[in-house]
């Protein structure tokens, strides 16, 4: 029985279960999606950089396209002149651009998404750490000696 203000190891595990599923799960679960978008992006610019160059090797000024109009619905478009291009620089803003100039920005655009990522992997594996001592925290009041590894990593 948990004394008048003191609460009892179970009262403690339940609250440090909560914390794990509630907090650190939801965390993890938040940085990973944002990992995964980052890497979308990344994946986008690589197709935009392998279309330029595309562009760039075929030295025509035409080209014929499909256009996505929303919803999967396309049409098809004549581009009479490819030199240039519209990219995408964010916050729905878009620049016209050379297919040098647009394959530097691309450059840059990836490395700093590399970055992000990176930093998005290491606030993951921080929030891994967390789960897994708040895990061994529980282990310890609860006096076990071991919970089984197969727990541990489905736990993460």
């Amino acid at each position: 029985m948990a004394h008048a203000g003191k609460p009892s190891i179970d009262e403690k595990v339940l609250q440090y279960e909560t914390f794990i599923s509630d907090v650190l799960k939801r965390d993890l679960e938040r940085v990973l999606e944002q990992r995964d978008g980052v890497y979308e992006k990344i994946a986008q610019y690589l197709q935009l950089k392998n279309t330029i160059e595309s562009l760039k090797e075929s030295e025509t000024k035409g080209l014929k396209t499909e256009i996505d109009l929303g919803c999967n619905f396309y049409v098809q478009a004549h581009v009479e002149d490819s030199s240039k291009i519209f990219v995408a620089v964010g916050y729905g803003f878009f620049v016209e651009l050379t297919h040098s100039e647009a394959l530097k920005f691309i450059e840059k655009k990836t490395n700093q998404l590399t970055a992000h990522t990176e930093v998005l992997t290491k606030d993951s594996a921080k929030i891994k750490a967390n789960i897994r001592m708040v895990l061994e925290g529980l282990r310890e009041l609860q006096s076990l000696t071991d919970v089984p590894e197969k727990r541990t990593r489905e736990a993460l």
